[in-house]
């Protein structure tokens, strides 16, 4: 049986062509030709099994033949955010793999100790694009801008927030735990500090601003491998 390939294509149902980069894959990599079907994801919530109409070197054209709305796997909203790493394919890596895993959104923090203060956010959300479509996830995360850590904590008001870090002296409760005690449907935000964890200060302000102060359990883990592991603690807790 022919492998059903998945096409990630914003507002499918009101498009009738691939995306330039779907294009040349279908044709040039796939050799996908007129008549083959397919399935496009539109990151909203949708499936669409749909059927080439027109293929060229650099074109295709589709007709779609069915709608499929897809069940959201999971409760409330799943939101990382995170200070980049300054080797940027660790990150990449994280972002990928996060998204594999499931999640609403996921910020970037510019931190006191944050070793990389820019990156470029249209790459990130190509290999986020990709992990969509390899891991069939009917909805696209939201990818927003490094932000100053101070101004994003003071943005986000909503839900059960939480900042993860290493310092003894601030008390600390283990997340999962937290996780486990606390409403399902309702939305979850986890902060993951840079390699060099949060200032003190970051951490006394984020819980003055009504962070709860959290462990990610016994081991010390590498930036990428907490935010990775934060994402898999919600997904646990908030499974439909």
């Amino acid at each position: 049986m022919k492998e059903t390939r998945y096409f990630f294509v914003p507002d499918a149902a009101k498009q009738i062509e691939l995306p330039d980069d779907e294009a040349v894959h279908a044709v040039r990599v796939l050799r996908m030709q007129a008549g083959d079907e397919m399935m496009l994801m539109d990151g909203q919530g949708s499936f669409y099994r749909a059927v080439l109409t027109l293929t060229t070197q650099k074109r295709c054209q589709y007709e779609i033949v069915e709608t499929l709305p897809q069940k959201r796997q999971w409760k409330g909203c799943i939101h990382l955010a995170i200070a980049p790493t300054k080797l940027m394919d660790r990150i990449e890596w994280m972002a990928e793999k996060a998204t594999e895993v499931g999640l609403d959104k996921l910020s970037f923090l510019d931190c006191a100790f944050s070793e990389r203060k820019t990156l470029k956010l249209p790459r990130v959300e190509k290999i986020v694009v990709s992990a969509v479509k390899q891991s069939r996830k009917a909805y696209m995360p939201e990818l927003t801008e490094m932000t100053p850590f101070k101004n994003f904590i003071q943005q986000h008001t909503s839900g059960h927030r939480y900042i993860a870090h290493c310092y003894d002296e601030v008390p600390r409760v283990n997340l999962f735990d937290e996780l486990k005690a606390v409403n399902e449907d309702e939305d979850t935000l986890v902060m993951i500090g840079p390699e060099g964890d949060f200032s003190i200060d970051e951490v006394r302000l984020a819980v003055d601003a009504g962070f709860i102060s959290v462990d990610l359990g016994k081991s010390r883990l590498r930036t990428e491998t907490a935010g990775l592991s934060a994402v898999m603690m919600m997904q646990l807790a908030k499974q439909c």
